[in-house]
């Protein structure tokens, strides 16, 4: 089987450790390790090094060289510009339909996921593999069964057992549910019938090809321009020629939304699974209780609680009477808000657009 992980995200929500020229993926947010780094050291030992690539925009490129020696080149999957989820998983799928159209392959939105049962990870990977390998016309997504009533991320649906493989049960797939209510949150993580949706999911090129033909005919149309020039003279002139053209669309609206329930499946597991995308998602990851402080780098609290505060600098930060508080101090920026404002970060960052502080983006 295939590993693709995509990496090609900026990560305003996580600004100003995440800039468009260093996103979040490629830097060292929990211990040594980058966050790339950690993605694909969870994938070992089950799979090699020669059956993980990675998906990533041109300007990161070089990054994922540096970060990942041991990757070869040729597994760098480049997008000439950023389109989107759709086109991007629709590249992949052009380039791998021509290459081994049947081989299972595994596509997952995590270069900045944090996975702590890693083993259990791996089990469900090789779990949904053998289901593709009996039925090549399926997708198995595989969600994190919810902790507690989030209101930021998406649901999976399923409906009751089919199978069972590895120890693992596999359900029916119904469909998905996006940012609910507090109250209906609630009823979703009490009724066994939800998982956080984590965008991982295992296939077939072949057949994730036939979905994006029969659900997005425009783009299937451009991106089988590029996969006809795959492994040809001629593909990169075709790639950037026709790429920078495709609809921006998420993967969601292109296909997913589009597809029968009757050809899906689900893996619900407790992977311990955090999406470490802003600075509040990052501090529940990190925190053994909701009171705690996370900190990291020099810094000093008194009668402080349920704060972050992480310094990236030598200087000393100091906090008192901090209560649900975010600080993040870099070498050229420091953030100060409450926890409940970290969504307005992706505003402030936008704003800075053509004006002096153009640069900090």
């Amino acid at each position: 089987m295939k590993i693709v992980l995509f990496a090609g995200g900026v990560g305003s929500r996580l600004w100003p450790l995440s800039r468009k020229n260093a996103p979040k993926q490629f830097g060292k947010i929990i211990g040594d390790k980058t966050m790339l780094q950690l993605a694909v050291d969870k994938l070992f030992p089950e799979f090699s090094w020669s059956d993980v690539f990675i998906s990533t925009g041109k300007h990161y490129a070089e990054h994922v060289f540096e970060q990942l020696p041991n990757l070869p080149q040729a597994n760098v999957l480049v997008e000439p510009e950023m389109r989107d989820v759709g086109p991007a998983v629709g590249l992949v799928t052009a380039q791998f339909v021509k290459r081994s159209p049947d081989e299972p392959i595994a596509l997952l939105w995590g270069s900045d996921h944090l996975v702590r049962e890693e083993e259990l990870f791996r089990t469900s990977l090789k779990t949904a593999e053998k289901l593709i390998k009996q039925n090549g016309d399926q997708i198995i997504f595989i969600g994190q069964k919810p902790r507690f009533a989030s209101q930021n991320l998406g649901y999976i649906e399923f409906g009751s057992q089919t199978d069972e493989v590895n120890n693992l049960p596999v359900y029916a797939f119904k469909g998905f549910k996006y940012r609910p209510h507090l109250s209906t949150a609630e009823k979703w993580v009490k009724d066994g019938h939800h998982s956080w949706n984590l965008g991982y999911f295992v296939t077939t090129p072949r057949f994730l090809w036939k979905l994006f033909e029969q659900s997005a005919p425009a783009l299937f149309a451009q991106l089988k321009q590029i996969s006809d020039a795959v492994d040809t003279p001629e593909y990169d002139k075709v790639l950037h020629k026709m790429y920078p053209q495709v609809e921006k669309i998420s993967f969601d609206n292109a296909v997913l939304e589009k597809m029968d329930p009757s050809y899906g499946s689900v893996i619900s597991v407790d992977l311990g699974w955090s999406d470490i995308g802003a600075w509040e998602a990052l501090k529940e990851a990190l925190e053994k209780n909701e009171s705690d402080n996370v900190i990291k780098g020099n810094a000093l609290v008194e009668d402080s609680q349920d704060s972050l505060i992480f310094n990236f600098t030598k200087q000393l930060v100091v906090g008192i009477d901090l209560e649900e508080m975010v600080i993040v101090n870099t070498d050229d920026v420091v953030l100060v808000c409450p926890k409940g404002s970290v969504p307005k970060i992706k505003d402030i960052v936008a704003g800075l657009q053509g004006t002096p502080n153009e640069h900090l983006v």
